[in-house]
C-alpha cells in the first residue's frame, strides 16, 4: 500500500507584453494613461470575478463570447498568458470537452491570479 502523497503546486510563467502598456504612457500621457490602465485592470479583474461565478454555478451558457471578450481585454493590456490561456479556455468550452476545460480553467485562474497581482516583479515582460 502506498502512503506517500506528493501535492502538486503548478507555477504559471506569466508572460507580459509590456509596449502595449508603453504605447498608451506615450500616447495618452502619464496621468490619463494611469487612469485608463487602472481601470482596465479593474474592469479586467471584474470580468474575471464574474466568469468564476458562473463557472462554480456551472452556468456555461455564453460563457464562449465572454471568455473571447476576457481574451481582448487582455491582448489591449499586453497581458500576453492571459489572452492566450482564455482562448484555450473557449476553444475547450466550444469542443465540449469537459475534462480538458476544467484543466485549463484551472490554469486560466492561476495565471489571472497572478497576472493581477500586486507584485509585478514576477512578471516576466517579453516582447
Amino acid at each position: 500500500m502506498m502512503t506517500n502523497v506528493t501535492i502538486l503546486r503548478p507555477r504559471e510563467r506569466i508572460r507580459q507584453d509590456g509596449e502595449a502598456i508603453a504605447a498608451l504612457y506615450r500616447n495618452l500621457g502619464t496621468a490619463t494613461a494611469e487612469q485608463l490602465v487602472t481601470r482596465a485592470l479593474g474592469e479586467l479583474a471584474l470580468a474575471m470575478s464574474g466568469l468564476d461565478a458562473r463557472v462554480r454555478a456551472r452556468d456555461l451558457a455564453d460563457l464562449a463570447r465572454q471568455l473571447r471578450r476576457l481574451q481582448r481585454m487582455a491582448e489591449n493590456l499586453g497581458m500576453i498568458s492571459l489572452c492566450a490561456v482564455s482562448q484555450d479556455a473557449g476553444i475547450c468550452l466550444q469542443s465540449g470537452d469537459s475534462t480538458a476545460f476544467s484543466a485549463v480553467w484551472s490554469r486560466l485562474m492561476r495565471i489571472a491570479e497572478r497576472s493581477l497581482a500586486a507584485d509585478k516583479g514576477m512578471v516576466d515582460l517579453s516582447v
